[in-house]
């Protein structure tokens, strides 16, 4: 889950569930406008969320893993800005809806599964990293295995959908899974771009 505050005013990224304290401490912060899902395979706890608030809910047409909520506002490459300053890149490729979030002002890409980090598998039990190890991922940055193979149309690719997102004025990358990259994440990707798209 991402939190950006901008004034008094929260907007939650793929939100997870927290407990009654982390839901307190939330509520600190300011109050909760706006819920985003940028990936079709979250969404488990947005129902909570905008029960909990009585907030927006922006996500892309199409939801097929968590059909409910229905947005209230439909993210699309030209969507007006959720933050002051930002803007959605669409994966227009993808058979799914999948999109990141471009912070301007600190050169940050907020990802889903399209592109993870995995800086550090210590805490991983050895049972968990088998099983990351067998659906492809590795330590430092992957492009998504599982969800590549699920959202590439049948002998295609999505190869220029992340060209395009090279275009964008990036330096870090936090995604749902994994940790902060804080610099030097384009040329990461490039390399993992090289490996994926041979």
């Amino acid at each position: 889950m991402v939190i950006l505050q901008s004034g008094p005013e929260i907007i939650l990224i793929n939100p997870v569930r927290m407990s009654e304290e982390g839901l307190a401490a939330l509520d600190l912060l300011g109050k909760v406008s706006i819920i985003i899902r940028l990936g079709d395979f979250h969404g488990l706890d947005d129902e909570f969320y905008i029960d909990r608030y009585k907030c927006e809910f922006w996500a892309q047409q199409g939801q097929e893993t968590y059909k409910s909520p229905k947005p209230t506002k439909i993210i699309t490459s030209s969507t007006t800005e959720p933050i002051k300053n930002s803007e959605f890149f669409v994966f227009e490729s993808a058979i799914f809806p999948e999109a990141a979030l471009l912070i301007k002002e600190h050169k940050l890409l907020i990802t889903t599964d399209s592109i993870q980090y995995h800086s550090d598998w210590s805490y991983f039990s050895w049972f968990t990293k088998l099983a990351f190890k067998l659906l492809g991922f590795k330590t430092g940055l992957n492009i998504g295995v599982p969800w590549l193979k699920r959202v590439t149309p049948k002998g295609e690719t999505l190869k220029k959908d992340f060209e395009a997102l090279l275009t964008l004025d990036f330096e870090a990358i936090i995604s749902a899974h994994g940790a902060l990259i804080k610099k030097d994440s384009k040329e990461l990707l490039k390399t993992e771009m090289s490996n994926v798209f041979t």
